[in-house]
């Protein structure tokens, strides 16, 4: 079964890739893009017999390795 992870800085955290990439699209004319956060999606099969047991064990992966929850939220969607 396909899995979503979104990982996403949590509130209040400084991004500055976020904000690399906002000084570079007011560089490109974009002057009304702000508070720019960067995100990343992990995608991933997993076997299981049901999209509840694919999300819960998504969101194990993600506590065990794919975001760190000091300073990242995440949530698991199961794809399709």
């Amino acid at each position: 079964m396909k899995v979503r992870v979104f990982v996403s800085l949590k509130d209040g955290v400084l991004d500055p890739q976020g904000k690399a990439v906002e000084h570079a699209l007011h560089s490109l004319g974009f002057e009304g893009a702000s508070d720019v956060r960067i995100s990343r999606v992990v995608d991933l099969h997993v076997k299981a017999d049901n999209a509840e047991t694919a999300k819960a064990k998504g969101a194990e992966m993600a506590r065990a390795l794919l975001a760190n929850e000091v300073i990242e939220d995440f949530h698991v969607e199961v794809a399709g």
